[in-house]
């Protein structure tokens, strides 16, 4: 049995988060849809489905290979060179039979209220260079943090980085995205058998808390002091003008 919504699946043996990547590029894999959805859309068929016992090499591997399955073949040799193309996602995936909780790409947990998770190597760097790229803009006057929430220039201005830190996909970091994944990039956190509590979250929360309230709170209280992200915490995106985040989240809290 199991049962989903945007970006979470529960079933009998496992239960998962799963982020899709926001599109860089034009190119869309699967009609109506964007690539990062798509993805976490096989992602989440593929767990529905699988085996109870199964290891996180075992998921790497296979939902690499379902995730594949449902390309192009004409389109495998260009995604191999593109990274930036691929349908991709990250995944934060609880097995109760291992008591194990395996982060694939930039998703966050916390065990017991103690915080793991699993940062893009670049996406800290790359967000410093947006955030001053957005103080120099303030400073001068070429722009104003209520047109910058209206239409983010800087994050325009990372794109190209952005694309380029891409090309560790898969190398320098872990993702689902049809292609091998390097188990030596991906977080395995054992759960105790005295674990009370585990939260699996997308990394849309900035301060994860050890409740969705408390989650909730955290994250408007950033975008009431910095709309912009370019303070104590950056990111590459703002809380554009009528959204209520700066990046989609997803939150689940459960005994183990």
């Amino acid at each position: 049995m199991a049962e989903s919504e945007d970006g979470i699946i529960v079933t009998d043996d496992f239960i998962a988060v799963i982020d899709g990547s926001t599109s860089k590029t034009n190119l869309c894999l699967h009609p109506g849809t964007t690539n990062g959805r798509y993805c976490m859309t096989l992602i989440k068929q593929y767990i529905s489905q699988a085996a109870r016992d199964m290891s996180c090499e075992s998921f790497c591997r296979g939902v690499t290979a379902f995730v594949r399955s449902h390309y192009d073949s004409n389109q495998l040799t260009r995604l191999a060179e593109h990274p930036e193309e691929r349908a991709t996602a990250s995944c934060a995936v609880y097995s109760d039979t291992r008591r194990e909780v395996w982060l694939v790409g930039d998703c966050q947990c916390l065990v017991d209220g103690t915080l793991h998770d699993n940062p893009k190597p670049a996406e800290a760097a790359i967000a410093r260079k947006r955030a001053a790229f957005a103080r120099q803009l303030l400073d001068t006057n070429a722009a104003t943090m209520e047109s910058l929430r209206q239409n983010d220039t800087t994050r325009t201005l990372i794109t190209k980085d952005l694309i380029e830190s891409m090309a560790g996909q898969n190398v320098e970091y872990a993702v689902v995205d049809g292609f091998d994944i390097p188990q030596d990039k991906v977080r395995i956190i054992a759960v105790g058998e005295s674990a009370s509590e585990i939260v699996l979250a997308s990394d849309g929360y900035p301060l994860l808390m050890p409740t969705l309230e408390a989650s909730e709170q955290a994250l408007q209280a950033q975008m009431a002091t910095d709309p912009l992200n370019i303070g104590r915490f950056k990111a590459t995106k703002a809380f554009l003008a009528g959204n209520n985040s700066f990046d989609d989240r997803s939150y689940i809290r459960f005994e183990p």
